[in-house]
């Protein structure tokens, strides 16, 4: 910006006396402050816009480039699926395997939606005697019940 040295400034000082006045002199510095404050809150407002739109524009490049690293990605894998199923069913390519994926919507070849699986089902099929000796809860029990199912025991007096 401009550089205004003491005497500079006393220099401004006296001719601003000697054009203005002793009288209006006070009023005209304030209105120059004030001034001065506006214009440097102005130039302030637009560098930090300025700023502001230049790291946006580094954020949505450095968001295309990790959106491409994931699309790269994801067709790597999906290859090495397509590799893995050939290879493990033995089909030269997809369309005569029996069971080709494809990508849909979901992740299943198809034209339903997987079916959703029932944590109740899944509980229920394990056998009751490996609940009981793994100590697996068979059933919801109390606080107080489970203390008093692991509290050891004192002997009856009679």
């Amino acid at each position: 910006m401009i550089d205004f040295g003491i005497d500079k400034l006393a220099i401004i000082g006296a001719v601003a006396l000697i054009v203005i006045g002793p009288e209006k002199l006070p009023r005209v510095a304030r209105t120059v402050g004030v001034l001065v404050g506006k214009a440097q809150r102005y130039v302030a407002q637009v560098q930090s816009e300025v700023n502001r739109s230049m790291e946006l524009e580094e954020l949505k490049k450095m968001k295309s480039g990790i959106e491409e690293a994931a699309r790269d990605i994801n067709q790597q894998v999906s290859a090495g699926l397509h590799e893995a199923a050939d290879g493990l069913y033995g089909a030269s390519d997809s369309s005569t395997s029996t069971y080709s994926y494809e990508h849909t919507g979901h992740g299943y070849s198809g034209a339903s939606a997987p079916v959703k699986k029932n944590w109740r089902i899944k509980r229920s099929a394990t056998p009751l005697w490996y609940k009981q000796r793994q100590g697996i809860r068979r059933h919801a029990q109390s606080g107080a019940a489970r203390v008093a199912r692991f509290r050891p025991q004192t002997p009856n007096r009679h």
